[in-house]
């Protein structure tokens, strides 16, 4: 064997909640596990400042912490973890291979994708700015930080609606912008966004510029510029948060017309388990979830994807 060619029972791609749990199970049963951490090592939560959701941190703490308390633990049971990404795999027979941006091609028995999914955003400089400061793309996960303030929140579908009707039971005011003049949400998504008092549509504008303070107590969103898409005519709506909601992006480029997925890209897997279309291919966390999207969910499907791939090697 060339000395860029490894052999691993389980090679997990990708790391955050899904990937490093996957990790610690895979590693506790023998498995000897490898992974490779991808381009964000530790997933989205490490643009998250503060937590406060998962299990076992009763005054909340940071994701870049979290995630680097999950890669510890998952390295204490010896797993390789490695700095990278894979790059190339070919799922067509086993063992299946892999090509890694390191050069190294990698034989695994089993695999474990957890590469989760990547926000959409804007794409305007002031939102990457204070993304973590005020600006999120997960009410859930940030909402809680926001009650009894004003927040802004950008889209008009499904999603969209059922975020700002979230934050509507925390906030005090919801602006809701939207570039048409109707939602694109489900008429029942749209009822209860047009009927909930504290929810303001902003109809036919654009998001221009988040903007805030840098200085005195720390960085904070204030408010975000608006354009009319019809006049022109801007104005800036003071707010302590913006929420951008236009949707997410699982990452499964390399995994295309392998393995199944549905028409958004998210990989299909079984009721009840983490097996995809392929034998000995198992998906966890946002890969595979586009309705929860949680870090203890993730965390949960990476714990069965670890306990499914032990089992499968076994049978």
């Amino acid at each position: 064997m060339s000395e860029n060619n490894e052999k691993t029972k389980c090679l997990i791609i990708g790391s955050g909640p899904a990937g490093y749990t996957a990790a610690i199970y895979a590693a506790r049963a023998d498995l000897s596990p490898m992974m490779y951490q991808g381009l964000q090592p530790g997933g989205q939560l490490t643009t998250t400042t503060e937590i406060d959701n998962f299990p076992g941190y009763p005054e909340g703490t940071g994701g870049p912490e979290m995630m680097e308390d999950l890669k510890k633990q998952a390295e204490r049971f010896d797993t390789d973890v490695r700095w990278g990404l894979i790059t190339e795999i070919d799922l067509s027979k086993r063992p299946f291979i892999a090509k890694a941006d390191d050069g190294k091609v990698i034989e695994a028995d089993s695999v474990i994708i957890a590469t989760g999914a990547s926000a959409k955003w804007l794409g305007i400089e002031s939102e990457s700015e204070y993304n973590g400061y005020g600006v999120s793309a997960c009410a859930t996960c940030d909402g809680f930080f926001y009650k009894g303030k004003d927040v802004a929140i950008v889209g008009g579908g499904d999603t969209a609606a059922e975020e700002a009707t979230y934050l509507a039971k925390l906030c005090n005011k919801v602006y809701m912008i939207h570039r048409r003049d109707e939602l694109r949400a489900s008429k029942a998504m749209q009822s209860k966004v047009l009927n909930t008092a504290n929810i303001e549509m902003v109809w036919n504008h654009v998001p221009l510029e988040v903007v805030g303070e840098k200085e005195g107590f720390g960085k904070k969103v204030t408010g975000v510029v608006v354009q009319d898409v019809k006049s022109g005519k801007q104005k800036t709506l003071k707010v302590d948060g913006f929420f951008v909601a236009i949707g997410h992006k699982p990452n499964t480029d390399i995994f295309a017309s392998q393995l199944e997925m549905d028409d958004m890209g998210y990989i299909k897997t079984k009721p009840d388990s983490t097996y995809t279309s392929i034998e000995g291919v198992f998906a966890a966390g946002d890969v595979q979830d586009h309705v929860f999207r949680q870090a203890v969910t993730a965390a949960g499907s990476g714990c069965m994807a670890a306990i499914e791939a032990e089992r499968w090697l076994s049978s």
